[in-house]
This record gives structure tokens, sequence and C-alpha cells, in this order.
């Protein structure tokens, strides 16, 4: 079964208006005990997101008031989020989302490959955000009740029966015996992909090995 983003994310849209100041930002972050807000225009659709680092620039860029004709674009746009007052200003757009249908598992690959520690989930239809998705709601998926782990391993595999399955802090042993060894591979690895298992023991044998490689003959 896959775990999708409605299975683990907060319902409570953690989210400011373009408009809002430097001190709402700050007030929402530090009422919510999170690093970055989503801002939203009039219809509640996400515009962007003002992070810790987005804040952080008032402090660090000392020259938020110089202008230099060498300056590279990226400085430039730092400096002008340094100076900035409002959300519209200091946020970093457009805002990277999820959907409530997404997996967990793709929702996991976008935070990593983006280096973000949270995203809007929006209405597949409205476009408006329904709740915020944080590492820690992807990491519970991994303190999933062993009873619904065994269920969703014993699912993946073509015979369940042949098998032992045990669960142990999401560790999961196999034990059994199959035909091929190429089996064996086969079933480890769809047992790894199982959302909530944390590794796999396999103690499983198999009757004929068909991934040696014989050398032709001179």
């Amino acid at each position: 079964m896959s775990i999708e983003v409605k299975d683990v994310m907060g319902r409570v849209a953690i989210a400011v208006l373009e408009d809002a100041s430097f001190a709402d930002i700050v007030a929402a972050m530090k009422r919510y005990a999170v690093g970055a807000v989503t801002v939203v225009d009039a219809d509640q659709r996400p515009v962007g997101v003002v992070s810790e680092d987005d804040l952080l620039l008032k402090e660090t860029d000392p020259a938020r008031h110089a202008v230099s004709m060498f300056e590279s674009r990226r400085q430039r746009h730092e400096h002008e989020k340094a100076a900035g007052v409002r959300a519209i200003q200091l946020m970093t757009s457009p805002a990277i989302t999820v959907t409530p249908g997404t997996s967990v598992r793709d929702a996991a690959r976008l935070m990593h490959d983006r280096r973000i520690k949270q995203v809007p989930v929006i209405d597949v239809v409205t476009g408006r955000i329904v709740g915020t998705l944080h590492q820690h709601d992807v990491l519970r998926v991994f303190t999933r009740p062993a009873a619904e782990l065994e269920t969703d391993v014993k699912a993946v595999l073509a015979d369940p029966e042949a098998f032992t399955i045990e669960v142990d802090k999401g560790v999961v042993t196999v034990s059994g015996r199959v035909q091929w060894r190429s089996q064996a591979i086969a079933l480890v690895e769809a047992v790894r992909a199982v959302e909530g298992v944390v590794d796999v023991v396999a103690r499983i044998t198999a009757g004929n090995d068909d991934l040696v490689v014989v050398p032709p003959l001179l």
C-alpha cells in the first residue's frame, strides 16, 4: 500500500499573506515552531516561501543598501531580499508544492533534492493550501505498527504463506526458500520498497543459482 501525503501531513496550513510584515513572519515561525512559512495570495494559493535563511539576510548582508555594477544576479537578489520588509519581498518563489495524493516517497525525494524541510500541500483542483508537510511527518512512516507493516510486506509476496515474516522496529526478517537466486534478490528489493521498512534481513535459500556467469569454452 502506497502511503500518501494526506496520511501524514499536518492539517494546519502555516502561511502568511503577501503583505505580511517581517515581524509577522517571525511571529508565525515562533508560534508554530517552524523554520519557514508559505506565502499565499488573496485566494489562499501559494506564491512563495519565506525561510529563516531569507530572514537572516537582514543581519548577514551589510551591503543591503549598497549597489555595485560588479555584483552577480544572485548577489543583487540577496540584497533586495535583505532590504525587504514584506513577505512578497522576502520570499523565494515559486513555491514548491505537493498534493494530498502525492506519495510520501515522492515527497521525501522532492524535499531531499531541493533541500527543503517543509512544503505546502495544495488542493489539486483549487490550488489552495490545505496543509503543510514537514520532514518529521515524512519520517512517521518509519513508526508504523508492526502488524500493519507485516500486512503490507506480505502483499508484495507472490506466495506469502511460503515465507516467515518478522518485524522488529521497522526491520523486516524474511525466511523461506525459492527456486532461483534471482527470485530471492527480487523479493528482498520488493520488501525494501515497502514504505516504513527500515532494513531487510534475508534468510532465504535458493535451490538454483541462475546468476552464475559461465565462461565461454575456448
